[in-house]
């Protein structure tokens, strides 16, 4: 049987007249979809595969449509006749996501920004989102007319069944799973009445359904759009609020309050909007989705074991608090607020999962949780080395750090075997940073050994990373508790590449707070 790469390999070929040069897999996503960057002589496209030939035809139908009616979609370059695989135009790697946070860290030439009201939200991704925000009505008004509606799959609208089956998800794959105690038929009420509200809402549009900052590309500053596969009929609240409470993106409140308004503005420019009416159901919409993301994070971080994706749940916590404290959610959900207020509570055991670059801005944690970390240091480099190498110190008795870059992870260094300042006195409230820990660990011979050791080996590899192109090299040194020997190592090996090589670092203790 034909494997995956040889299927892309053999369409390429057939579009293009000849084979491509190379074929990469990419990092993986949150969804079953896998996607390669095949390149040739003088391009190169996207290879993607899915096993579910029906959304497959969706995206391939969806795609063609936005297309001519001028909307920035990938083009679909080939189709396998069995339904597969396909080639589509390649957008690069650079999502609104990675763009926001990468500009949040100082775009790697300045400190990490703060995060008060409406600071810490950099103008230039402000301008990108208010030109998404241009984009989304044409996408729910115009676009959305003349649109196919029985192709969608797995449902043709966002209806009650589909309330209720985003509603069950959450309540199976994150009550369930993260044992929130609940009594059932009361929050199935709670269910049926939270419906009840969200479909007096207009729902002739179309709804994008996972319009958030991961499904939109960033290309010479402008954006285009993917994975609107899920798309169906519904309200058009459901898709702004899906962006404006996106996760990880971290949107201040005054940011989002002045980007929902501008959105009313644009589609304003459609139709006339009741304002007074759509703002009145905005914010249950904002609820289904936030509960809608927190069971595919409690489904893919318990279930399928994948820690990356409960990092995410102390955003989503904190969107909820913010509704309930605020009173936005309306009367009659009793028993759903109750839950709320239990998951709230709980949200400090969140907080220790590992950190990672695009977790550690200061400030992504709720105020004055333990497990609140910051970058410590970035040392920009020279603009055009794409290098960007993170080096983190943790404790083994957390966990490993994980790495979301799609490179596997890099070097990860146990520092558990040399010389433990942590044992003395003196020692025991200070940190790897600390003169007196610095100067006990420069005095033993077992260390410089194993710091010459690590130099050696990233000095070869951030070499032949800049050779060919490479952009992420994560290195890592854990110790017991993350205080003294693996932050000693990691601020060694940070200095020293700094000023050896030309290139970005972004240095993070794990287990610091200041």
């Amino acid at each position: 049987m034909m494997g995956i790469e040889q299927k892309l390999i053999q369409l390429y070929t057939s579009w293009c007249g000849k084979a491509p040069l190379s074929l990469v897999k990419l990092p993986g996503s949150g969804s079953y979809r896998s996607y390669y960057r095949l390149r040739g002589t003088l391009e190169t496209v996207i290879g993607a595969h899915n096993g579910d030939v029906r959304e497959n035809e969706v995206f391939i139908s969806f795609t063609g449509h936005f297309r001519r009616e001028g909307l920035p979609v990938p083009e679909i370059l080939a189709n396998d006749p069995e339904g597969r695989v396909y080639l589509l135009s390649d957008l690069g790697d650079t999502t609104l996501y990675q763009l926001l946070t990468q500009k949040r860290a100082g775009d790697l030439s300045g400190s990490p920004l703060t995060r008060q009201e409406g600071e810490g939200f950099p103008s230039e991704v402000m301008e990108i989102y208010k030109k998404v925000l241009g984009w989304l009505p044409v996408f729910q008004v115009k676009a959305g007319q003349k649109l196919n509606y029985e192709l969608c799959y797995p449902r043709a609208a966002f209806d009650r069944q589909s309330m209720m089956w985003d509603l069950n998800y959450f309540k199976y794959y994150f009550l369930k799973l993260a044992k929130i105690p609940f009594e059932e038929q009361a929050l199935e009420d709670d269910f049926t009445t939270l419906c009840d509200i969200l479909l007096q809402a207009d729902a002739g549009f179309f709804l994008y359904r996972d319009f958030q900052s991961r499904n939109i590309m960033v290309v010479n500053g402008e954006p285009w759009f993917i994975d609107y596969q899920g798309g169906r009929k519904g309200a058009l609240q459901y898709d702004i609020a899906s962006l404006l409470t996106d996760g990880k993106a971290d949107i201040p409140i005054a940011v989002r309050q002045q980007l929902l308004h501008y959105y009313l503005d644009k589609l304003g420019e459609l139709f006339p909007v009741d304002r007074e009416n759509f703002l009145r159901i905005y914010h249950g919409f904002a609820l289904i989705r936030i509960l809608q993301a927190m069971g595919a994070y409690g489904f893919r971080g318990y279930y399928e074991q994948k820690p990356h994706f409960l990092q995410s749940i102390p955003f989503a916590l904190r969107n909820l608090q913010y509704l309930r404290a605020n009173k936005l959610i309306g009367s009659g959900l009793d028993t759903l607020m109750e839950v709320i207020d239990r998951m709230v509570d709980t949200r400090e055991l969140y907080n220790p999962f590992p950190a990672t670059v695009n977790d550690s801005i200061p400030g992504i944690y709720p105020e004055g949780s333990p497990g609140e970390q910051s970058i410590s240091r970035i040392y920009p480099g020279d603009p055009s080395q794409k290098l960007t190498v993170t080096i983190r110190s943790f404790s083994y008795k957390k966990r490993i750090p994980i790495d979301e870059n799609g490179n596997g992870g890099g070097f990860m260094f146990d520092c558990r075997a040399l010389p433990n300042p942590g044992r003395f006195d003196e020692f025991r409230q200070l940190n790897g940073k600390d003169q007196p820990v610095i100067d006990f660990l420069e005095k033993e011979q077992s260390v410089s050994d194993f710091l010459g050791h690590v130099r050696s080996l990233a000095d070869q590899s951030v070499s032949t990373y800049l050779s060919r192109g490479f952009e992420h090299l994560m290195v890592s040194f854990g110790c017991t508790g993350g205080q003294h020997r693996s932050v000693y190592c990691a601020e060694k090996l940070a200095k020293h590449l700094k000023t050896k090589f030309k290139i970005s670092i972004i240095l993070i203790h794990l287990e610091q707070t200041t």
